[in-house]
């Protein structure tokens, strides 16, 4: 964590990525992070942005009615209830992975002079990532809580990866580049504090993966 104060203070919003009852326990069961832990860090969040004045964005995703996940008028479908029932400044629906494709979620940020959004939600390594990597082409600087995330496990034909593996890799690629990684607990430190958090690059990041192999 960078320990000077920022002088320019990030202008955030949080954006909490399809928190909805399929993940817990539903059809995509989120096995790492533990649901049960993450949509707790995902609530702090949520609370600690409303206490100090960040808007808050609540994004669900939308399948059809035959889909196994996140279909139209599911149970599984639904925005968890401990999202449902907080606050939230805008509301976003999509049907593809990143938030702001076919919604009107830049529009709202720009008109809100947002240049940071901070995301949690689901999936680490599918609508979090494309929504990352979305946001930084658009020009915004991007903050991500690793405890307030989850993936799951996968087997294709190119391989088998755990959700471990999965939301490891995925948070490390994402400080490399493209987001300000961090935990709830330091990042609610932040919005008191004005602290900026740690970023890093490809180079630097490179540099230490090859001294720590050579030592």
């Amino acid at each position: 964590m960078s320990a000077a104060a920022n002088s320019k203070a990030p202008r955030r919003a949080l954006v909490v990525v399809d928190v909805q009852n399929d993940y817990d326990g539903g059809n995509l069961a989120i096995q790492y992070p533990p649901f049960r832990d993450s949509v707790v860090n995902v609530a702090r969040a949520m609370d600690a942005a409303a206490e100090v004045g960040v808007k808050v964005v609540v994004v669900k995703q939308m399948a059809p009615e035959t889909s196994p996940i996140f279909a139209k008028g599911s149970h599984g479908g639904e925005l968890h209830p401990e999202i449902a029932r907080r606050s939230r400044d805008h509301y976003v629906e999509k049907a593809l992975p990143s938030a702001f494709t076919g919604t009107d979620l830049e529009d709202w940020l720009r008109a809100n002079v947002i240049d940071t959004i901070v995301v949690v939600g689901y999936m680490t390594h599918n609508c979090d990532l494309s929504t990352i990597i979305h946001a930084v082409h658009m020009g915004f600087a991007v903050e991500f809580l690793s405890d307030a995330t989850g993936s799951v496990p996968y087997a294709n034909s190119a391989g088998y990866a755990s959700a471990e593996d999965i939301h490891r890799v995925v948070s490390i690629i994402l400080q490399s580049r493209f987001a300000a990684v961090l935990k709830t607990a330091e990042w609610i430190d932040c919005l008191t504090s004005g602290a900026l958090p740690e970023r890093d690059t490809i180079y630097t990041s490179n540099q230490r993966a090859l001294a720590r192999n050579a030592a």
